[in-house]
C-alpha cells in the first residue's frame, strides 16, 4: 500500500468481514444481522433507501461513540476490530469520507493532511515533504495546486468537499477506504470527478466500501 504498511500485513483473511452486526442508537437498534465481506481490490456497493441503515453501518464501521454494538463482530485482516477506538481504526489504515464534510477555518488544506499523515503513519512530515507529496496526488487528480492553501472545507462548493475527501484518500493512502453518500448533492461533472478520483485510487491491496443512493456513481467508479 504505497510504502505506508497495511493492516496487519497482507493475510488470508477477507480485508473487511462484518459477521451479524447489531448496532443501535439512544437504546434504538438500527442494525439487525449485517453480513458482508470485502476483498482486497474489491469495490462494494451499499444501496438503499433512507432510513435503512447506511450510513449507521459506515459510523459503526469506524467506531463512532454514538452508536453501540449489540451483536456481532466487525473483522479486519482477521483481527478483531468491534471494541477498538475511531482513532486506532484510522491509524490501522480504515478511511472514512464522510458526506458532509466539515469546515475548519483557519486550517490549510495542506497543515490538515500533515498532521492526519503523521498520525496515520508515525512519522513526522516537514512541510516540503507533505508539499511534495501532496502536489504529487493533486496532479493525479487533476486538482489545481492551489488548493492545497486553502482553509479546509471553508468556502468550498459541494463538488470542491468531496474532492477534497478524494485527496485526503490519496495522500492517506488507506487500505480500507469507505465512501457515505459521496455523490450526494453532486452535478454531473462533480460526480464525474469524484468517481475519476475512485479509480485513480483502486489497487490489488486496497479494499472500497461505496454507500449511494444513486447507480449513476458505480457507473463511473464500475
Amino acid at each position: 500500500m504505497g510504502g505506508i504498511g497495511t493492516l496487519g500485513g497482507v493475510t488470508d483473511s477477507p480485508l473487511l468481514q462484518i459477521e451479524n452486526l447489531h448496532a443501535s442508537a439512544d437504546g434504538v437498534e438500527i442494525l439487525k444481522g449485517v453480513d458482508l465481506t470485502v476483498d482486497r481490490g474489491e469495490i462494494h456497493a451499499l444501496m438503499g433507501p433512507n432510513g435503512s441503515g447506511k450510513s449507521t453501518l459506515a459510523s459503526v464501521l469506524m467506531g463512532h461513540p454514538d452508536y453501540k454494538v449489540t451483536g456481532g463482530r466487525i473483522l479486519v485482516d482477521g483481527e478483531d476490530i468491534t471494541e477498538e477506538s475511531a482513532t486506532r481504526r484510522a491509524n490501522m489504515g480504515m478511511f472514512l469520507a464522510f458526506q458532509y464534510p466539515e469546515e475548519i477555518p483557519g486550517v490549510s488544506v495542506i497543515q490538515f493532511l500533515r498532521q492526519a499523515l503523521s498520525n496515520r503513519t508515525g512519522t513526522d512530515y516537514t512541510i516540503l515533504e507533505l508539499r511534495l507529496k501532496v502536489m504529487e496526488a493533486m496532479g493525479r487528480l487533476g486538482m489545481e495546486s492551489s488548493f492545497a492553501d486553502r482553509y479546509l472545507n471553508e468556502g468550498f462548493s459541494g463538488g470542491e468537499r468531496k474532492r477534497n475527501e478524494i485527496l485526503q484518500m490519496a495522500v492517506l493512502e488507506p487500505v480500507l477506504a469507505i465512501l457515505d453518500e459521496t455523490d450526494s448533492g453532486l452535478d454531473i461533472d462533480a460526480l464525474q470527478t469524484v468517481a475519476e478520483g475512485v479509480n485513480t485510487l483502486v489497487s490489488p491491496e486496497r479494499g472500497f466500501l461505496i454507500i449511494t443512493h444513486y447507480q449513476r456513481m458505480l457507473v463511473g467508479s464500475g
